[in-house]
């Protein structure tokens, strides 16, 4: 795992949801949200086959299969923060975020229902 990703302590994880949750966020919060539940995708669904990206924060290359070595990976996530962590939650499923198009997904492996929610 990329060391700019890491999976953060619970403790540190909740205090930032809750802020996150209610509308007082913290500057980084958001960041380390994000990077953390990249991390945990990346530890549960280790490969790279799929990008998932969350601009501007991070971008992780993981789900198993074809390994990407140059250009566009074959499969492309890309989501805002907002949306990555209320999937990562379970506040937003994969199909109400595709279809509210929250998420723009490419390629044959791009569906990601099988291994969300991350909490």
């Amino acid at each position: 795992m990329p060391a700019r990703l890491r999976v953060e302590d619970r403790a540190t994880v909740v205090a930032a949801l809750e802020r996150v949750r209610g509308g007082e966020a913290e500057k980084g919060d958001l960041r380390l949200l994000v990077k953390h539940y990249l991390a945990v995708l990346e530890t549960r669904a280790p490969g790279h086959s799929v990008e998932v990206r969350v601009p501007p924060y991070a971008a992780v290359q993981a789900i198993p299969g074809v390994r990407h070595t140059r250009g566009t990976p074959p499969a492309v996530v890309e989501t805002d923060a907002q949306t990555w962590i209320a999937l990562a939650t379970a506040e937003l499923t994969w199909a109400e975020a595709t279809g509210e198009g929250r998420v723009r997904a490419s390629g044959e492996r791009a569906d990601l229902t099988s291994y969300l929610p991350l909490t």
